[in-house]
């Protein structure tokens, strides 16, 4: 079997004329020769009856002041999955294709145990197979799968793979299928050179290499998620962004040594960010305290950007929505230090002390055995965004960073915190300057160009 794993978001599936096309597309493919392994996303976006953020805050409402347990927001999320395959299958089949519904678990997709960001750790695709040779197509749920089975239950939970985990399904499911290609289709020709919301003439790049496409990913690009790019560069699986509603080629993503040549890719940001600086007189404590912060974000899922490093502070971003969070993890965090003389820090996030800060801080002075109590303060700097430019091998050239520089600072453009990596420059602007960075940016360094 020539097998090929299509994807297609929720706009592709929102309504009966997009869901029609979208199927065409994957007849297409059977009159081509291939057997397709289609996954679908929830229908339509926000606000739409079955997305899955109505779906979201259908539980939410019942009562604001009782937070749904993340085993019922998956249970509830699924829901939008399941109702898209069973609706996409039956197009198919009104198209004279037989199709057969399967829930991520019955397509054998087995997870860890964390509801709302579970990772992938088996694909047992057997059912999934024994459908194809059967002649028939199979429509999976894209973003859920199961855990394994354990004393408290004999099938496992239900579980999802965070936001963007269809695409993840798909590169994973074509990966353990062994198929010749992994398709994402969504409402754009494939992927700009920047947001076009921002840069409206931007470019489609007919070819990118894996790791240009993980990093776009990775740095805000909302085309594909960075897990799907990141498994089929590993297995090596051909990768095309496209199109539901054209004929376009779309983007192909190739190995590195195709595109060996140094140039800009394009232009990313990211949503809305919280910057925190965790300044204070750690002295040789800085690292007891810094490796357990880390530890707790890494623990609580928190996603990072902008990390720093300095021998007196360090700091990072959190996306604004994730704040909430942060704070109810760190704020009030009581760090005892026993080696040598014991003293003890408090964590306090932003400028003004919580009631709970004030608290531990009360308790603990008349406490004996804690010794000196010192504030680890995180300061905030919110209504940020972060603005990357993507470049393979082209950050090896001297004076990258001052033009990034330069363009910004004459345009009046405050620069917050600066990263980079192999492939990218990130800088941490205010967010109400985001959309011309990435216009000034991507006019900087001549992205129109790049086909």
């Amino acid at each position: 079997m020539r097998i090929k794993v299509m994807k297609f978001g929720g706009t592709s599936v929102s309504d009966q004329e997009s869901r029609l096309l979208a199927a065409r597309k994957v007849a297409d493919s059977v009159e081509a020769g291939f057997s397709p392994v289609v996954v679908v996303s929830a229908i339509g976006r926000a606000g739409m009856p079955y997305a899955t953020d109505t779906l979201l805050n259908l539980l939410a409402e019942v009562d604001p002041l009782v937070p749904p347990e993340p085993r019922e927001v998956d249970l509830i999320l699924c829901c939008g999955e399941i109702m898209s395959t069973c609706v996409f299958a039956q197009t198919l089949k009104s198209l004279g294709y037989p199709a057969s519904a399967m829930t991520g678990g019955q397509a054998g997709i087995i997870t860890d145990d964390t509801h709302g960001n579970a990772r992938i750790v088996e694909i047992k695709p057997a059912d999934v197979i024994r459908v194809l040779q059967r002649g028939r197509i199979p429509v999976v749920c894209g973003f859920q799968g199961r855990s394994r089975a354990s004393d408290d239950s004999t099938y496992g939970e239900i579980t999802t793979l965070g936001r963007g985990g269809s695409d993840t399904t798909a590169s994973a499911l074509a990966a353990a299928l062994g198929a010749e290609a992994v398709e994402i289709y969504t409402d754009v020709d494939g992927v700009k050179t920047a947001d076009p919301d921002f840069v409206p003439d931007a470019p489609t790049l007919r070819q990118m290499t894996y790791d240009e496409i993980a990093e776009i990913a990775h740095q805000g690009a909302k085309v594909i998620h960075p897990r799907a790019a990141e498994i089929a560069m590993k297995f090596g699986i051909p990768l095309f962004v496209r199109s539901t509603f054209s004929d376009a080629p779309g983007t192909q993503v190739v190995p590195g040594e195709m595109l060996g040549h140094r140039r800009a890719t394009g232009v990313t940001h990211t949503g809305k960010l919280v910057y925190l600086h965790f300044d204070a007189a750690f002295g040789p404590d800085k690292s007891v305290i810094e490796s357990k912060v880390y530890e707790l974000m890494a623990d609580y899922r928190i996603n990072l950007f902008m990390l720093n490093v300095h021998p007196q502070s360090f700091g990072f971003a959190v996306p604004r929505k994730q704040l909430a969070r942060v704070k109810e993890i760190l704020d009030g965090l009581v760090i005892p230090l026993t080696d040598g003389e014991p003293r003890t820090y408090i964590v306090q996030v932003g400028r003004a002390g919580s009631p709970e800060v004030s608290a531990q801080e009360q308790m603990l002075r008349g406490l004996s055995g804690f010794g000196e109590i010192r504030k680890c303060v995180a300061r905030l700097t919110e209504n940020c965004t972060m603005v990357s430019l993507i470049a393979h091998e082209f950050l090896q050239q001297p004076g990258i960073y001052y033009r990034m520089f330069e363009c910004l600072v004459n345009s009046s453009i405050s620069i917050l915190q600066t990263s980079d990596s192999p492939l990218s420059i990130s800088v941490l602007v205010p967010e109400n300057d985001c959309a011309r960075a990435v216009a000034l940016l991507h006019d900087e360094f001549d992205l129109a160009s790049q086909t």
